[in-house]
């Protein structure tokens, strides 16, 4: 038995520098209908910035992010992955895997029709968004990488990666917005307050435990076949693909390596450093992280 647990809007209200409307796009799970969360501002522009997140965050990530990018004429969409912010979520972890993530923000993105996009991914974001971006190839027109991959199961994950996923799975009473600080150069109180409004509980807490289990480990994970599909279709990608990973996360060090040597777009692209960051480079320098993005808007 397995319960769908809805957001309790109310505990988002005190959120400081959050003022975004609320849009929802209900896609079906094997589990039921469940509903995403996502911000949708300049929604008459032609050129679509989406920017996606990973665990242990929210659309609230991207806080510092949003309005320049609004300013500057695009329209910027960032989604609450299900399990995640204002999204709904599952009780049991189990019903959250890889394959299920692609397909519930594939039937999102078909939805609300996104086109024209220029993807920001970070994390989980990227895991997910470059598979989208490799199966809607004529939605998506640009593609900014940062701290994120897309694992095969062929390399080996790095120890840090390791003590974190054994950190998820048996730590009791999770402090969720700790794991956010912990990627970053600190965070005051109201933003891990805004971290831990989407889990009021433990049973809310069951997609942020169960991410770092269904990220490709070995060659005998069900998702290889289809992210070596989609790394097919990238080494194709001749579209502008620009790495901006951080100088400071332990995580994904290096991994924008394989994105340089096999994706054609990544040629003459201005790839930068994100200077002074942790894994959680959104927070720690957004200027920086705006500007990469708006470095190939022009290409």
């Amino acid at each position: 038995w397995m319960e769908i647990l809805k957001t309790n809007l109310e505990d988002f209200k005190n959120i400081e520098n959050w003022e975004y409307e609320e849009n929802f796009c209900t896609v079906n799970s094997r589990h039921g209908d469940i509903n995403i969360h996502y911000v949708d501002e300049n929604s008459d522009k032609q050129e679509t910035i989406l920017l996606m997140h990973g665990n242990p965050t929210w659309g609230y990530l991207y806080r510092n992010m949003i309005d320049p990018l609004k300013e500057a004429g695009y329209r910027v969409v960032v989604p609450d992955l299900p399990g995640f912010g204002k999204s709904d979520k599952f009780t049991s972890r189990y019903h959250y895997t890889y394959e299920e993530f692609v397909d519930w923000m594939s039937q999102w993105i078909e939805g609300i029709n996104l086109k024209n996009i220029t993807l920001f991914c970070q994390d989980w974001g990227g895991l997910i968004g470059l598979r989208l971006a490799a199966k809607y190839d004529e939605r998506f027109k640009r593609i900014v990488a940062a701290n994120t991959g897309l694992p095969t199961g062929k390399a080996q994950l790095n120890s840090g990666f390791l003590v974190f996923k054994e950190f998820m799975n048996i730590k009791e009473n999770l402090h969720v917005a700790g794991q956010v600080r912990n990627g970053t150069n600190g965070l005051d109180q109201s933003v891990l307050d805004a971290y831990n409004a989407p889990f009021p509980d433990e049973s809310y807490k069951q997609g942020v435990r169960q991410f770092p289990n269904i990220v490709p480990s070995s060659p005998m994970t069900p998702s290889r076949k289809f992210n070596e599909e989609a790394w097919e279709k990238l080494k194709k990608w001749n579209k502008p693909f620009l790495c901006a990973f951080s100088d400071n996360d332990p995580i994904f060090a290096g991994v924008e390596n394989s994105f340089l040597k096999y994706i054609p777009g990544c040629e003459n692209m201005p790839h930068v450093t994100i200077k002074n960051a942790g894994h959680f480079l959104q927070e720690d320098n957004p200027d920086a992280c705006v500007k990469a993005i708006m470095s190939i808007m022009d290409f």
